[in-house]
């Protein structure tokens, strides 16, 4: 029992460490062209994330360092992991093998700086999270891991599905630049995105969150691996009109972001 009582203290830490070695071996098989497997592994990660601070709640073991820890394994895992798989989806859009800056076109290398934009602005969110004190149930700004799945879900959907209509929209510079853009600025956005933690399961108290996942629920229904990133669309949209129509007080740090 005493040794459980000490060791303890590092199973939050050790469940963060885990996130940031999937966020790695993620990069890793991105950069070696297995996007759907670095895929998978931002999936991984993102579970390890909701694993490490429930375990930091179930033990009620808090501290600085899982903190900070937290906060470097997300920046690897849903920020730096989904730009590399972004890049080169982007290089294979483009049909460019091996970067050679001296023959491709200026505007072509810019397209492909463009998920830089996804690790940048992931860092300010991680770091304007840190210093936010008016966060509760609810985020500002779309959560990193949010972000992340919606990044990851695109090279899985791309190897399990034979639907030509979906292969033209994610293969589609056209969707993904603007959708890089737009996603990377709602990360350090002034939006109130709530949370999917339940203090109780009262309906009128989580009437937004019950929506949610019905919603999501028939998505994955009917629509399987095509579901996640109309998932992470919903949940942005049902965010913003929940922040419309319902002014909730922001007072407290999530454990999340």
């Amino acid at each position: 029992m005493f040794q459980f009582s000490i060791m303890k203290k590092y199973i939050p830490n050790f469940i963060t460490s885990l996130n940031v070695a999937s966020g790695i071996i993620s990069i890793i098989l991105a950069f070696e062209g297995y996007l759907e497997y670095a895929g998978y592994f931002i999936l991984l990660a993102a579970v390890f994330d909701f694993l490490d601070g429930m375990f930091a709640r179930l033990l009620k073991e808090y501290s600085e360092l899982g903190k900070q820890l937290d906060s470097l394994a997300d920046l690897v895992s849903f920020g730096v992991a989904p730009a590399v798989i972004m890049y080169n989806l982007l290089k294979s859009i483009l049909l460019i093998d091996n970067l050679n800056l001296e023959e491709i076109e200026i505007e072509k290398i810019l397209v492909l700086l463009l998920p830089a934009l996804i690790t940048v602005f992931s860092a300010l969110r991680l770091a304007k999270f840190n210093i936010d004190t008016r966060q509760t149930t609810s985020f500002i700004g779309l959560p990193t891991p949010a972000n992340a799945i919606f990044y990851a879900s695109l090279p899985i959907i791309l190897a399990n599905t034979m639907d030509f209509k979906t292969y033209f929209v994610i293969l589609n510079l056209y969707v993904l630049i603007p959708v890089i853009v737009i996603f990377s600025l709602l990360l350090v956005s002034e939006l109130r995105m709530f949370s999917l933690k339940f203090k109780n399961f009262d309906i009128k108290e989580n009437l937004v969150r019950y929506i949610f996942l019905v919603i999501a629920i028939l998505l994955i229904v009917f629509l399987k691996l095509n579901s996640i990133p109309l998932i992470i669309l919903v949940y942005i949209v049902v965010s913003g009109v929940n922040s419309f129509f319902v002014k909730e007080k922001l007072s407290e740090i999530p454990t999340k972001n």
